[in-house]
């Protein structure tokens, strides 16, 4: 999984971040999704921010809260990130038609056991 992160540029705890923000979130909050300290998630989103991937923005409802904000290049790299990282290696391999026949294959031998 590594190897496919660096080939975005990003370190895993970028590239866990990035995936955390589908939606803004405070940074306190993202410290807990990532299991770290804020003063590591501040490092984290320095280097991100300074590609132009995440914004931090004043929270309208509380001007303490600094949330963080994927900006359009961001939520450009987390779609390609997340296609890569949702890929199973031997499925990635098949053509997209090929990828197609699996899946239907796959959903009528769900339904077989279903019944």
């Amino acid at each position: 999984m590594e190897g496919r992160i660096t080939t975005f540029g990003l370190t895993v705890p970028q590239a866990k971040l990035l995936h955390e923000l589908e939606s803004p979130l405070a940074m306190n909050q993202v410290a807990g999704r990532l299991h770290c300290d804020a003063s590591n998630v501040t490092g984290i989103v320095d280097r991100l921010e300074s590609r132009g991937l995440v914004e931090r923005r004043v929270r309208a409802r509380d001007r303490r809260v600094k949330e963080l904000v994927l900006t359009a290049e961001g939520r450009s790299l987390r779609r390609q990130l997340e296609r890569v990282l949702g890929a199973v290696p031997g499925i990635a391999a098949l053509s997209p038609h090929e990828q197609l026949q699996l899946r239907g294959l796959l959903g009528r031998a769900i339904e077989g056991f279903n019944r």
